[in-house]
């Protein structure tokens, strides 16, 4: 039986920043969800992301294609709490999510996860 890991050093810098940032979004969501009454398809994202950055840890591509596809849904949630709330905090928010969905399509990424992962 395989260790599983949280953070692979051996992968590319693109890609451990990218589960990093995974596990800090995916835990202030839910903390941010959790405490504003948050429940159903509201706490999805986060556990999604969180559970995207845990697969790309241990080189899965389901871990990949879930934390890129949920990084881009929480992007497009965060532009449209920024167009319905303009101010610091949804910018703020929004740097984040497009940090991470650059990471994750970054070229070098990509490469890695098309030749490494399972």
């Amino acid at each position: 039986m395989e260790p599983r890991r949280w953070l692979d050093r051996s992968q590319p810098q693109t890609l451990q920043n990218a589960v990093m940032l995974c596990y800090f979004n995916a835990g202030l969501s839910l903390l941010f969800g959790l405490v504003a009454g948050g429940v159903g398809l509201l706490l999805l994202l986060p556990i999604a992301l969180g559970a995207g950055g845990f697969g790309i840890a241990n080189d899965r591509k389901w871990g990949y294609w879930l934390a890129v596809v949920f990084a881009g849904l929480s992007l497009a949630d965060a532009v449209l709490v920024f167009a319905l709330l303009p101010g610091f905090g949804p910018i703020l928010n929004m740097l984040f999510i497009g940090v991470l969905f650059a990471l994750l399509l970054h070229p070098m990424s990509r490469h890695y996860q098309k030749i490494w992962f399972r």
